[in-house]
């Protein structure tokens, strides 16, 4: 599966689909229905500095167009998490990335100090896009400064590679990215494998499988191999090969003056979906198009 591998902010990857922070247990908890190994990465469940209850009950309401959620970051604390979680995740054949959350900058610092040196974690997914706190405000994900303060402070206390995870309430997610830089993890709508090859084209370094996972738990576990059948097909060999690719057509003007003389007047702008390769990408389209959800 070495084609199918990719790297985030200098984690490697053994391929794009990591399960989505909530969605897919705490740790080990689905083994028994997907081989953790036909993953790139494990996402925990949001961990906070004490333990939460969460919300009343129900917590959950399905939909037509899927469900609605307000689990309200339930877990058993960073002593917990440490304690009976992260020995076992060291035996685990694929990267680990422990989501945090909390309600203050301080206390964000204080949970990535505590797994800065713990050999069970890959990287840190720090959750500033969760409405379930702080009285349902969203002061971390919708203020780029507030954003770029908790990362900051993050960075200062760990060397290990960090994602953060944005809401898609907001305006401008693209103001938000650059507070908190690039690369993209897209997430959001993820099912299929043409889905993650999509995000890819569109700029995001890997994907996180969320939802989809609650309607067929293996489905994850299957997406690697039809990615590599999809690559094949198309004679592409790596899938980093495809990331930020997209092309979007020229406007008419734009169009018109890059027209020369031998080309007949056409425009060299390469079509939607094109795979030319090229440096230049868009941080807002990568961004919107990823969900506005890196993680």
């Amino acid at each position: 599966m070495a084609r199918l591998a990719v790297e985030v902010a200098g984690l490697a990857l053994r391929n794009p689909v990591l399960s989505a922070s909530g969605t897919f247990g705490h740790g080990l908890e689905m083994q028994h229905l997907v081989d953790v190994r036909t993953l790139g990465g494990l996402v925990s469940k949001t961990v906070t500095l004490r333990p939460r209850p969460g919300n009343p009950l129900p917590r959950i309401r399905e939909t037509e167009a899927g469900f609605l959620n307000s689990i309200g970051l339930e877990n058993r604390g960073i002593d917990a998490y440490v304690r009976d979680v992260l020995p076992d995740m060291q035996a685990a054949d694929t990267a680990v990335v422990t989501n945090i959350g909390a309600e203050r900058v301080d206390e964000f610092a204080e949970l990535a100090a505590r797994l800065s040196t713990h050999p069970a974690v890959d990287a840190l997914e720090v959750n500033l896009s969760c409405p379930n706190v702080q009285e349902g405000k969203l002061p971390f994900a919708t203020d780029p400064e507030m954003a770029a303060r908790v990362i900051e402070r993050v960075r200062a206390v760990t060397k290990k590679p960090l994602f953060a995870k944005l809401s898609p309430n907001v305006s401008r997610i693209g103001e938000m990215a650059r507070a908190v830089k690039i690369p993209v993890i897209g997430c959001g709508g993820i099912k299929t494998a043409d889905d993650v090859l999509e995000f890819l084209v569109v700029g995001c370094a890997a994907v996180q499988v969320g939802t989809a996972s609650f309607g067929d738990p293996g489905l994850i576990g299957r997406l690697a191999g039809e990615i590599a059948a999809k690559l094949d097909a198309a004679g592409i060999a790596t899938a980093a090969e495809l990331v930020g690719t997209l092309r979007l057509p020229q406007p008419p003007a734009a169009a018109a003056a890059t027209a020369t003389p031998s080309s007949g007047g056409a425009s060299s702008a390469h079509p939607s979906g094109s795979r030319a390769p090229s440096p230049a990408r868009s941080t807002d389209e990568a961004a919107i198009a990823a969900g506005g959800a890196p993680s």
